[in-house]
């Protein structure tokens, strides 16, 4: 697991790299079963408006089936192959458990072919491991966590991200996000021991406007070259820097400016707030 660096045979490779995929297993191809077509929606809602600017194009994808249940308690899984994933920035591994079952799993940082899997509150807390979090020793690195227990993993799912089990109370744990943020989860939810793989995503270089393209994302126009009727901040005589603080197409503030609701219920489960950058300045939210 690195990072290539290309050399510059032209104006588009000049500042561009990419990942090594040393972590694939050579020759490993997607399990048909376990393939599923996505049609594309391009920022669309099921009424035809534009919800998410800026989407349209890009390479067809077929969708990985990935279980973030992992359910199967007490049957032991063997990783038969580490593989690509385009829908996600990390990456995916086979899991063939003893029963002849297939599926595919979010792939951790040591994962690799051959290695042995469990799952379930007798599974050992090692590295790939998924159990209740009651089970896991605190101070572990976690990942693919669930915030309602049986219906799958839903924090740190991402390339290289984790979360510290800092502390377990009654029926709740609590967690340290990568954000920063202290957030309780009961603790019957299960999580996955160690941290995700492809560390490295980060640290890629696009290089070019077309490599975006591939990925579905279309050119992102400022407010400032709008027209007043397009965006708060069009207009004017010549070039301008907006004249106010910058906010959303809509008029929302786009820097600090707080989206979740106030009432929301799971307010309650945040012990300790992340820091925010508002208008230059850190702030506990």
């Amino acid at each position: 697991m690195g990072i290539r660096i290309h050399k510059p045979t032209s104006p588009g490779r000049r500042n561009s790299s990419c990942s090594d995929f040393a972590e694939l297993t050579p020759g490993a191809k997607p399990e048909k079963g376990l393939l599923k077509r996505q049609k594309k929606k391009g920022g669309r809602n099921n009424q035809g408006f534009i919800t998410s600017r800026h989407r349209g194009g890009g390479h067809k994808r077929m969708y990985r089936i990935v279980d973030f249940r992992r359910i199967k308690d007490g049957i032991k899984g063997t990783i038969d192959s580490i593989q690509y994933d385009p829908n996600r920035s990390a990456r995916i591994a086979l899991v063939v458990y003893a029963d002849g079952e297939k599926v595919y799993i979010l792939a951790t940082e040591s994962m690799k072919k051959g290695d042995v899997l469990m799952n379930g509150p007798e599974a050992p807390p090692t590295p790939g491991n998924c159990l209740p979090m009651k089970n896991i020793p605190p101070g572990m690195d976690v990942c693919c966590i669930e915030m309602t227990p049986g219906r799958g993993a839903a924090l740190c799912r991402s390339a290289g991200s984790s979360a510290v089990l800092m502390a377990r109370e009654g029926s709740w744990a609590q967690l340290q996000l990568p954000s920063g943020e202290v957030r309780r989860v009961p603790s019957q939810g299960r999580a996955t021991i160690g941290k995700m793989g492809n560390s490295e995503h980060d640290a890629v270089r696009i290089g070019k406007a077309g490599r975006n393209r591939w990925k579905g994302w279309r050119p992102h126009v400022r407010g400032t070259a709008m027209n007043p009727v397009d965006h708060p901040h069009g207009g004017g005589e010549g070039k301008t820097k907006g004249g106010r603080h910058p906010v959303s197409p809509t008029g929302k503030l786009a820097k600090g400016g707080f989206t979740r609701r106030r009432r929301k219920p799971s307010n309650a489960s945040i012990i300790r707030r992340r820091k925010s950058v508002r208008y230059g300045q850190l702030k506990l939210r």
